[in-house]
């Protein structure tokens, strides 16, 4: 199922180490912010819908960390971790980001909940290392995946109305 009536906007410009993602939600800013750090619910929207979410590690505090596993039908592994450096709830979360695959490729994300009374904006700004490797990380396809988890994630706190 596609949620469509609040599109996910992927911004990439050319030449710099940035992604920003923007998405908006038909719920509080209390809601998303839970589901975005409730491991239990984390679980069942993070990452591609065909892919098995396997977390590890999810501790959402200052200086918490993180690690999950996204395993596809073929059982193909794909792991991923980090450390949460300042959480506020409800407002926003500092995060670094790394695959396992590409080590010490780490990224600094800044996710900020912005309350629209009612319904709440996500924006997401990660900072890579390099042009390069901001550029690698988006042609291994991290769009559809994004595109997939922000649709599951409006799915799942639409379902907790």
């Amino acid at each position: 199922m596609s949620t469509t009536q609040n599109p996910t906007t992927i911004t990439a410009e050319p030449g710099t180490p940035f992604v920003d993602l923007v998405r908006e939600f038909d719920a509080t800013p209390d809601q998303v912010f839970r589901a975005s750090t409730d491991p239990a619910l984390v679980a069942q929207w993070l990452g591609p819908r065909e892919m098995e979410m396997i977390i590890d590690e999810y501790d959402v505090r200052n200086g918490g960390r993180y690690r999950y596993i996204h395993r596809n039908p073929d059982g193909d592994e794909f792991a991923f971790r980090g450390v949460f450096h300042s959480v506020e709830p409800a407002t926003r979360v500092i995060q670094t980001f790394e695959w396992e695959g590409a080590p010490g490729q780490v990224s600094l994300e800044t996710a900020t909940y912005e309350d629209l009374g009612g319904r709440t904006r996500l924006h997401t700004h990660s900072v890579f290392p390099s042009i390069e490797t901001r550029d690698a990380m988006i042609e291994s396809g991290m769009e559809r995946g994004v595109r997939d988890s922000m649709d599951r994630l409006a799915e799942l706190v639409a379902a907790q109305g």
